[in-house]
Formats: structure tokens, C-alpha cells, sequence
């Protein structure tokens, strides 16, 4: 047979109790170790950058920043605080050199400048060339020339360069014995650089063109030439109204002679002679 065991109260009630007593001696292990982490951190916690710094660090528009505050933190967490920020580059310094130089810049001249330049065919350089592109017996839209001839100063005493070019025919005006031509074209004064135009080109009256462009001295011009036919197209006389540009150079000024079928430039300068030229002159 089977007896029952008996069960003993007073052992249940010593067990319990030290139970009990180890569990409660665990938890205060356990808070103590909570505690010395919690301090080990906090006392690892560096102090915010200070005011001066916080604007380097915050670029863009000024503004007020605030730290909420938090329960029983780091003191430097614990209080709320107010930066303001000055708008300051994020990615770099601006250099000063750069805006003082930038401030310094000199202004493109506004006074206008005449120069005065004369082309003459001297039939040595096969120009004009005609090249009926319409195929029609008289001249007609599409039609092209092509063109190249000297020039000289106003005053007709130095050889200063060529045109170059090139003409397209828009139309043939019958009842002035003449046509009229769309020009693209540019005058060439040697090292001094050029000159570029472009507009209508009327053989039988004055027309004016724009002055597009340059290179050298002539860099950044603007402006218009009075272009006057004296004998199609082996006498022409330029009058060019420039801005933008520094002085021109004397040997380019001087009095200009009169325009009339009859000038012609100084022997010395037809022949090239020293003295006579501007130096390098495109030929």
C-alpha cells in the first residue's frame, strides 16, 4: 500500500521566506548596476559646442534652435537654449581677393570712335568672283560673290590690310541699274586684329552696316559702318562709328581724304614700302 507523505508547513514557510529574500537582494543588485551605467555615461557626455561654433556648423538663414529639456539628464541637456545663426557658407569661404577684384572691373569704354578706311579693287586678286547659283541670265536671288580687295588708312598713306567676304544677291533692282546683297565680311588690320560686319549691301546707293565683332584691339566693339559706293566695286570709302574699345592707334587716324572717283592711295603705300604699313598688315 501507499502511504501519503505528510507535508511539513514550517519547512514550506523557511523555503519561502528565503526565496524571498534573494529575490528581493537580486533587484537592488541589478538597480546598483543600473545606476553606475546611467552615471558612467553621463559622466562620458562632452558639453555642446559652445554659441560662437554652433554658427559655423548652421549655414543657412538665421534662425533660433532650442534643445528641449529633458528628466534628470546631463546639465547640459537639462536646460533649454537659444542660438542664432548666422547665414554663413556650408561649403566654403568666399574668397575676398575674388569679390574685391570682381568690383574693380573696368567698364567697356562708351565714347564713340570713327575710323576711316578705304577699299580698293586693284584687280590683282581675282575679285570679285561671280557665281550664278540661279542659273537665270540676269542676276537673281541666290547668286554669290565672293570677294577680297586692299585697304587703306582715310588719309590714303598707309596700307593697312584686305576685306574678305562674301556677298548673296536678295535682289536685282532693274530701275537703279543695280542689286542688292545680304554681306557678311571683315576687315583685316594685321596684328592690330579685325573687324567684322554684316548687313545690306546696295550697289547703287550708301547703306550702313552692323558692326558685329572683333579680335585684338577690336575685341568686344560694337557699332555701325557707312558704307559709300564711289566706283562699283573697285572704289569704296568706310566710315566706322566704334564703341566698346580702347583709343585706337594713331597710324589708323588722320584726315581723311575726300571721297571722289579720282583718289588713289600714295605710290609709297601701294608699293608696301617701310614707313608705309602698319606693321604686319594682312595682305
Amino acid at each position: 500500500m501507499f502511504t501519503t507523505p505528510s507535508f511539513d508547513s514550517t519547512n514550506f514557510s523557511s523555503s519561502s521566506s528565503s526565496l524571498c529574500y534573494f529575490f528581493i537582494l537580486y533587484l537592488l543588485v541589478m538597480a546598483y548596476s543600473a545606476g553606475s551605467t546611467l552615471k558612467t555615461i553621463s559622466s562620458s557626455l562632452k558639453p555642446v559646442a559652445n554659441n560662437s561654433q554652433l554658427p559655423k556648423l548652421l549655414s543657412f538663414s538665421s534662425q533660433i534652435v532650442k534643445f528641449p529639456t529633458t528628466h534628470q539628464a546631463h546639465p547640459t541637456l537639462t536646460q533649454t537654449k537659444s542660438i542664432t545663426t548666422t547665414p554663413r557658407s556650408f561649403f566654403c569661404k568666399k574668397d575676398k581677393s575674388e569679390s574685391t577684384s570682381a568690383k574693380k572691373e573696368t567698364p567697356a569704354p562708351t565714347k564713340v570712335q570713327e575710323l576711316h578706311v578705304y577699299e580698293i579693287n586693284e584687280r590683282d586678286r581675282g575679285s570679285p568672283a561671280y557665281l550664278p547659283l540661279s542659273q537665270k541670265p540676269v542676276h537673281s536671288l541666290g547668286d554669290l560673290v565672293p570677294f577680297s580687295n586692299k585697304i587703306y588708312s582715310g588719309d590714303l598713306k598707309k596700307r593697312i590690310g584686305i576685306t574678305s567676304g562674301l556677298c548673296i544677291l536678295i535682289q536685282n533692282v532693274a530701275e537703279k541699274k543695280g542689286d542688292r546683297y545680304e554681306a557678311i565680311y571683315s576687315f583685316y588690320f594685321g596684328d592690330y586684329g579685325h573687324i567684322s560686319v554684316q548687313g545690306a549691301y546696295l550697289t547703287y546707293e550708301d547703306t550702313l552696316l552692323a558692326v558685329t565683332g572683333g579680335s585684338g584691339i577690336f575685341q568686344g566693339v560694337s557699332g555701325q559702318v557707312k558704307l559709300k559706293q564711289i566706283v562699283f566695286p573697285f572704289k569704296l570709302f568706310y566710315t566706322f562709328q566704334l564703341k566698346g574699345i580702347a583709343d585706337l592707334p594713331a597710324e589708323l587716324l588722320g584726315t581723311p581724304v575726300e571721297p571722289s572717283p579720282s583718289v588713289e592711295p600714295a605710290p609709297e603705300a601701294k608699293a608696301t614700302q617701310p614707313g608705309f604699313t602698319i606693321k604686319n598688315f594682312t595682305n
